[in-house]
């Protein structure tokens, strides 16, 4: 891969983690502890980084209803 590809393949992944880690700390907050499968902290952690992200909205968020 060229320089100028990693450069732009780091900075889109920095700009995505900057975008959807917000609104995962930001879902946690606003949930109950019966509604987050594991704890919110483990979560938080978690969600420092963009994989931790996805995994939250895929595995550790209870269904509602």
């Amino acid at each position: 891969m060229q320089q100028r590809n990693r450069e732009a393949a780091v900075i889109i992944a920095l700009v995505l983690w900057a975008v959807v880690t917000p609104f995962t700390w930001r879902d946690l907050e606003r949930r109950t502890p019966e509604q987050v499968r594991g704890r919110k902290w483990m979560w938080r952690l978690a969600s420092a980084n963009l994989t931790g992200s996805v995994a939250y909205f895929l595995v550790g968020r209870k269904n509602e209803g």
